[in-house]
C-alpha cells in the first residue's frame, strides 16, 4: 500500500518528514531521523521522499498514519495530514 504525503511548495532545501502509526490511542514512529523504524525497517520504504509504501500489509496496519513536515524557512512553518488504512 502507498500513502502519500504531497508537499505543494517549500523554500525550504530538505524539510524534515516523519510518518508516525497512531492505533488504539498509542503513537509510534514509522520514518523518523531519516530510517524506518522497527517492523517497517523491513517491510516499508520512502519513494519521492513523501510516500510511504508498506509491503505485506497485514490487519495490524490498520491505523492513522500521520505526515507532519517541518520547513523551518518557510511561512508555514509545520504542517501534518492524517491518513486512515483499513486492511481488511
Amino acid at each position: 500500500v502507498e500513502l502519500s504525503c504531497i508537499i505543494k511548495s517549500t523554500v525550504t532545501l530538505d524539510p524534515r518528514i516523519e510518518w508516525k502509526k497512531i492505533r488504539d490511542g498509542e503513537t509510534s514512529y514509522v520514518f523518523f531521523d531519516n530510517k524506518m523504524q522497527g517492523d517497517f525497517a523491513t517491510r516499508a520504504e520512502i519513494l519521492s521522499r513523501t510516500s510511504l509504501v508498506i509491503k505485506n500489509t497485514t490487519r495490524m496496519d490498520t491505523a492513522t498514519y500521520r505526515c507532519e513536515v517541518a520547513a523551518p524557512s518557510d511561512t508555514k512553518t509545520i504542517d501534518e495530514i492524517n491518513i486512515q488504512l483499513t486492511v481488511q
